[in-house]
């Protein structure tokens, strides 16, 4: 089969949003008198959704966890989510892979609607076909759930499509539906990681990230 298709992460892929998620998680938590985890444990809180990360690290049953969401999204929708900078080379990237004739989606763990506000201020929407997302209310909230969704609203064959993300999150979400994923180094998991999850490829750079593609669609016999 041809590739048809990029699916993109958000957090740590397209953008550093970790400065702004880990300091509405330190408001949150101290707002509700919790003990706040050092930065190095903070910074695992960007990927994952948010449910099991307060679980995984900060040990809270699932009523605790949700009412830390809840104080959380106060914080980050007054600001913090746009505590956030576009990577270096992800605009030029974003170009380049349209110019190869692939349609961009987003697929992200964060709610759909925040998600949308990062991409129009960031002015990347434009470059994105459509832009999915988490909801709120605690549905659709893994990472192969909002895959699933993606693939259900546009109709794109999953077997043409190429994952792109910086956690083992979007390489597992991704082989829930036996798409390969690109795994790229500049966010917040590592190399290792991402290997031991299983990403077919990896990238340190922008730059490489479109050479990777050019090259996988050349063995496909698409021309880029």
């Amino acid at each position: 089969m041809s590739l048809k298709a990029i699916l993109f992460d958000l957090d740590g892929t397209l953008t550093d949003s970790g400065p702004g998620i880990m300091h509405c998680l330190e408001l949150a938590l101290t707002e509700m008198g919790e003990p706040v985890p050092p930065k190095e444990i903070l910074r695992l809180f960007v990927g994952p959704p948010l449910t099991e990360a307060f679980a995984e690290h900060c040990g809270m049953d699932l009523p605790r966890a949700e009412e830390a969401i809840r104080v959380y999204r106060k914080h980050y929708s007054a600001g913090g989510l746009f505590e956030n900078t576009v990577y270096p080379g992800i605009p030029e990237l974003l170009e380049t892979l349209c110019g190869f004739g692939l349609p961009l989606y987003l697929a992200t763990s964060k709610p759909e609607h925040y998600a949308r506000a990062i991409m129009e201020h960031f002015d990347l929407a434009k470059y994105f076909t459509y832009i999915g997302g988490a909801l709120t209310d605690g549905k659709r909230r893994e990472k192969a759930e909002v895959i699933a969704y993606v693939l259900e609203t546009t109709g794109i064959p999953a077997d043409e499509c190429v994952m792109i993300g910086d956690r083992k999150y979007d390489v597992e979400g991704a082989a829930s539906f036996g798409i390969p994923t690109l795994g790229v180094t500049w966010g917040y998991g590592s190399k290792e990681e991402l290997l031991t999850a299983g990403a077919s490829w990896i990238a340190d750079s922008t730059g490489e990230t479109a050479e990777t593609i050019r090259t996988l669609m050349e063995e496909k016999g698409q021309k880029s």
